[in-house]
């Protein structure tokens, strides 16, 4: 079964041209490849050094706008590069929502690389955090399935366990429980990523981290949902080291990590229950679920 969704906007090499030469004359002569079809965005390749980011959902043109509206303040002072858009695009009679051009980053997906090799990671991302997690102002862009309260989460994924995708459901459906449970984020909302898993990250040549993409699930809440994580991107190894390395920040909430790892259960049965057709995600997914069930670490 299919599960990647299907566009709703036909884009080509030849309308992204045209979108560049009526807004961004300077770069339209580029040389211009589609990489990537997402679930929600097109991407292309402008150049060497720039990407050109369109959604392809009427449900994703809201995140590109939020990412527009709050991505160049948010990350302007960040100890790691990031996917902030660096011209918005309008829409037009040539394409009708927002979009955007990005910085293009060279080094290769963290998700094609053994999760052994990510350790290197684990200082950087945990920088990325300490510097991203920061108080939110009171009209942050809502998210209904990220930074929310973990049990609102729960009817999603006891239907992801009940389909028969997810392996070992019942020992899922434990873990799950005694997350959904746990006492709420106490502190103020927090800025958050939101959908922080391998794909996502961009590894530098020669080891560590070059860029954090993708930022359209923005919103702010609960840290834990970007704790996932430890899950989502590490072994065992690279999960202490990148627990180290974030410090004390997340220390007056002593169920953060358990938490975090109910929101690594939604997301992993989430990529699991939705990937028939997307190998690359579905290995994410049942890597990150192994993480969760061979942990020896108790973190609820």
């Amino acid at each position: 079964m299919a599960n990647h969704p299907a566009a709703e906007i036909q884009v080509d090499a030849d309308l992204v041209r045209q979108l560049l030469r009526q807004q961004q004359p300077a770069v339209a002569d580029q040389p211009l490849q589609l990489v990537a079809n997402g679930w929600d965005n097109y991407i292309f390749r402008l150049g060497s050094d720039y990407a050109v980011r369109l959604p392809r959902r009427q449900v994703a043109v809201q995140l590109a706008a939020n990412e527009q509206q709050w991505l160049p303040g948010l990350t302007a002072d960040l100890p790691v590069a990031t996917s902030a858009p660096i011209f918005a695009g309008s829409p037009s009679e040539v394409f009708p929502w927002p979009w955007s051009i990005t910085l293009w980053f060279d080094g290769a997906e963290v998700s094609l690389q053994p999760r052994d090799q990510n350790v290197a990671l684990a200082a950087p991302l945990a920088g990325f955090l300490n510097a991203f997690h920061r108080p939110a102002p009171p009209d942050y862009p809502r998210n209904p399935v990220r930074g929310v309260p973990l049990a609102t989460r729960n009817d999603a994924v006891l239907d992801r366990l009940a389909s028969g995708m997810v392996p070992h459901a019942a020992r899922v459906r434990e873990l799950w429980e005694a997350g959904i449970i746990l006492p709420p984020w106490p502190g103020p909302n927090l800025w958050l990523h939101g959908d922080l898993h391998p794909a996502n990250l961009v590894g530098a040549p020669g080891g560590g981290l070059q860029a954090v993409i993708d930022f359209g699930d923005l919103t702010a809440g609960d840290p834990a949902t970007d704790l996932a994580a430890a899950w989502l991107v590490f072994d065992q190894h690279g999960r202490s080291a990148f627990r180290d390395a974030l410090g004390n920040q997340y220390d007056a909430d002593p169920h953060v990590w358990g938490r975090a790892q109910g929101w690594a259960v939604c997301m992993a049965s989430a990529l699991l229950a939705n990937s028939d057709d997307h190998p690359g995600m579905y290995l994410m997914g049942s890597e990150t679920l192994m993480e969760i069930l061979t942990d020896v670490r108790d973190w609820v």
